[in-house]
C-alpha cells in the first residue's frame, strides 16, 4: 500500500468512527429527554400514551385522595381548561398541597390516568415552574377569548 492510500484509509476509518460515536451520543440523549406538557397539551397529543413525560399544572382543590396503603395518592392536575387524574405511590414532598403548582413525571396510561414516578412541588411562596406558568396563562387567555365570542 502506498503512503497516500494509507492516509486515505486512516482518514476514512476516523470518519466512520466519528460517525458511530456521534450516533451513539445522540441516541443516548434522545432516550434521556423528558418533555413537559400541560394537561391540555397532553390530552391533545395521543402519541404521549405510555411515553415518559412531565405533566404540570395546579392540584385541583378537593381532589387529593389517600389510599389505605398509606403511600398511594390520587389527585387531579389541571391547567384551568382540562384536567388529568394522577396516581402516585411514594412520599409526597412536604410542600405538596391542593391549589398549588406541581410537576409530575411519569406516563399516561391507557386508563386515562397519569401514573407518576416522581412528584415535584413548588419550593417557596413565589415559585412556579416557568412551563406551568406559561401553560396556565395560555389556558386563561384561551378561556377568555372563547367567552368573549358571541353565542358562546
Amino acid at each position: 500500500m502506498k503512503p497516500r492510500q494509507k492516509r486515505m484509509a486512516f482518514l476514512a476509518l476516523g470518519l466512520v468512527g466519528l460517525a458511530v460515536i456521534t450516533a451513539l451520543v445522540l441516541n443516548a440523549l434522545r432516550g434521556n429527554m423528558v418533555f413537559f406538557y400541560s394537561p391540555s397539551e397532553a390530552l391533545a397529543n395521543i402519541t404521549l400514551v405510555e411515553h415518559k413525560f412531565r405533566l404540570g399544572g395546579l392540584v385541583e382543590d378537593g381532589s387529593l385522595v389517600r389510599e389505605s396503603d398509606g403511600l398511594t395518592v390520587r389527585f387531579i392536575v389541571t391547567d384551568l381548561t382540562k384536567s388529568i387524574p394522577v396516581v402516585y405511590t411514594g412520599i409526597l414532598p412536604d410542600l405538596f398541597r391542593e391549589g398549588q403548582g406541581v410537576v409530575a413525571q411519569g406516563t399516561l396510561g391507557l386508563d386515562g390516568a397519569f401514573h407518576a414516578d416522581e412528584v415535584l412541588a413548588k419550593h417557596d411562596e413565589t415559585y412556579m415552574p416557568p412551563e406551568v406558568a406559561e401553560g396556565l396563562e395560555r389556558a386563561k387567555s384561551a378561556r377568555g377569548a372563547t367567552s368573549d365570542q358571541p353565542g358562546i
